[in-house]
């Protein structure tokens, strides 16, 4: 199994002076003096860029969790340079140096507590190896062992134990490790949007119809201008409070208002989410450093993470080569292995997704995340062994 480095890459480099710089005056050096002066500029405007940037750092949300649920903590991206195949031993997690997973939570409030629950849960993948951005779906409501908890559907995870036991009860269930996290709220999401400056999304007539209702149906309170997309279907500009709702689409079908129902499950709901973020990614990818930076500095203080500051200097640094990686898509489970089931009591509204092979989600997952260094052959042995005991 590749190993993975704990040593910081994301050392900063003082360009705020110049002590070599020697002043140089001349009646017939009038370019030196021009160079002179544009290198004084450049020094000044790097010095303030500088400074900016750390105030930017110094504005995140960062929450770290106990030493007791980060005893694994590595995180990978850039570091090291070690290939080789990786096979489940079924008590080790599988990790490569060179692919970072960050698990992104949206939720339904805007702290941690034992209320909250995660609405979407999504690993996203920095594969340096493979040259992509990679993001994979978890399904909120499949059936999971959740550590000290028992079987339960994975969103509860959350509001158990936040985004510590979230990413343990993943750990546990498939197999690969989580290097960090990031966490945003309905709110922060909306306003994120907003600061982006929105989006551009194709839309069908079924999904405008379902953002025009449920931004009719929610806002009654009156404090928010009623608005109705007139689009017709295609590329749509939304804006913070219209890419929410299209985030949150999973249908509808609700007899307190009968002859409304618009069709989709959750499934549908986790491709328009991965859509959603491939389509930002899309839209930055002709983005300067410097407006990457601007927006890290406006969006930053809305997600709660526990990225480290050299880290975040160093995804920074590296975020143009980000951008213009391939996107690939995967949810887990996938469709055909995950079974839903509606609980035997009527009286109950819920339902939840079985999961039919654990060996082949675990399996079809890890090669999705790490191609061609899995040995699917010992892996799927190592996991049947596992599960026999």
């Amino acid at each position: 199994m590749a190993t993975q480095n704990n040593q910081s890459r994301g050392g900063y480099v003082d360009i705020s002076s110049n002590s070599q710089v020697k002043k140089v005056y001349n009646k017939k050096g009038r370019l030196k003096r021009v160079l002179i002066v544009l290198l004084s500029i450049i020094f000044l405007i790097c010095g303030s860029g500088l400074l900016y940037y750390y105030s930017v750092l110094e504005s995140l949300n960062y929450s770290f969790i106990t030493p007791a649920q980060t005893k694994n903590d590595t995180t990978g991206g850039d570091v090291g340079s070690e290939s080789s195949n990786l096979t489940f031993d079924g008590q080790t997690l599988l990790s490569d140096s060179k692919i970072l997973n960050v698990m992104l939570f949206g939720v339904d409030y805007s702290q941690e507590g034992e209320n909250s629950r995660s609405d979407s849960m999504i690993m996203l993948s920095v594969d340096n190896r493979h040259k992509k951005l990679k993001l994979t779906t978890f399904m909120r409501d499949t059936w999971v062992n959740i550590p000290d908890y028992g079987y339960d559907k994975l969103t509860h995870a959350y509001s158990y134990g936040g985004a510590a036991l979230t990413i343990q009860t993943i750990e546990s269930n498939f197999g690969i490790k989580v290097d960090r996290y990031a966490v945003v709220d309905y709110e922060s999401f909306r306003s994120i949007v907003d600061i982006l400056g929105g989006v551009d999304i194709e839309l069908t007539q079924d999904e405008i119809g379902y953002i025009n209702f449920q931004m009719y149906i929610n806002d009654k309170s009156g404090n928010t201008p009623r608005e109705t997309i007139t689009d017709s279907p295609g590329v749509v500009h939304l804006n913070g409070r219209e890419a929410l709702w299209y985030a949150r689409d999973r249908g509808f079908d609700d007899e307190n208002y009968p002859g409304v129902i618009f069709e989709g499950d959750d499934w549908d709901r986790t491709r328009r989410q991965r859509n959603f973020l491939s389509v930002v990614f899309s839209s930055m990818k002709d983005a300067s450093l410097p407006q990457i930076i601007s927006i890290v500095g406006e969006v930053g203080p809305l997600i709660t993470t526990n990225f480290k500051k050299d880290e975040i200097t160093t995804l920074v640094a590296n975020s143009l080569k980000y951008l213009q990686y391939d996107v690939e898509q995967y949810c887990v489970p996938q469709g055909e292995l995950g079974k839903l089931w509606k609980y035997s009591d009527p009286s109950i509204n819920n339902s939840y997704i079985e999961i039919s092979d654990m060996n082949t989600v675990r399996n079809d997952f890890a090669k999705f995340i790490f191609e061609d260094l899995i040995d699917i052959e010992s892996s799927t042995q190592a996991t049947k062994s596992t599960a026999d005991e």
